[in-house]
């Protein structure tokens, strides 16, 4: 049986670019949405199941930013990339900000772009298929299933985790009342321990707190500099 290509979604109006590259990425087996502009490329994604997104900032009709906001809105945990020659630091935050992956200046090497392209979508796979030994989890009153991505309390699911959600709560399970690394679960999770992935994750342990507020026996402690602690008092 004939394995699927990945399929990556590529937003960008510069059309000999944009050409360019999405025949580049289908010689090495993607398949490849090329849209010229933010509000045909948001209809594609809405359309289709991609595996990654590769999105321009300044195009017409809506810029890559405001697409971003409404992929994250859809999918909060598919692959992007920004593609852009906006280089001021600002421009590279908001990006970052908006939940990117990576932020690609141009003009860029596409075989660094194939390459980074790869390891993303290899790490997405392997959490993916990962088969958790243990993945059934009693954190004070709630009950975590990680291979569902369920918590839940007095039998009711109060919240279905997103897949970095998921795998955070887990990692944190692991190591209960003792310290996770702070390096350990960015390089895990995010594929690297960069200021930008960091940031990230800071936002996921947000979410994690505001899941489990309502038992005032949990508390994800952060030891600034090192990581994190789920401790659970009994």
């Amino acid at each position: 049986m004939e394995e699927r290509k990945p399929n990556i979604l590529l937003a960008e109006d510069d059309t000999n670019l944009g050409m360019v590259l999405k025949n580049y990425l289908e010689l090495n087996d993607y398949e490849v949405e090329l849209c010229r502009d933010g509000i045909l490329a948001l209809a594609a994604f809405r359309r289709a199941k991609f595996d990654i997104c590769l999105l321009d900032i300044m195009m017409p009709n809506m810029d890559g930013f405001k697409l971003a906001e409404e992929i994250r809105d859809v999918d909060p945990d598919i692959p992007l990339f920004f593609l852009s020659a906006k280089t001021m630091k600002e421009d590279i935050i908001q990006g970052y900000k908006l939940g990117a992956d990576d932020y690609i200046a141009k003009p860029f090497d596409s075989e660094l772009l194939l390459l980074k392209i790869k390891a993303i979508l290899k790490r997405n796979q392997e959490l993916n298929n990962k088969e958790e030994e243990l993945h059934e989890f009693q954190i004070g009153k709630y009950a975590f299933n990680s291979r569902l991505r369920t918590l839940a309390s007095d039998g009711e699911t109060t919240h279905t985790l997103s897949p970095k959600e998921n795998e955070l709560l887990h990692m944190l399970c692991e190591h209960k009342n003792d310290l996770l690394p702070r390096e350990l679960a960015l390089k895990k999770i995010w594929g690297s321990d960069t200021y930008f992935n960091g940031r990230s994750m800071d936002v996921y342990i947000a979410k994690l707190r505001k899941y489990l507020k309502d038992d005032p026996n949990i508390e994800i402690v952060n030891i600034h500099g090192n990581g994190f602690r789920l401790v659970v008092k009994d």
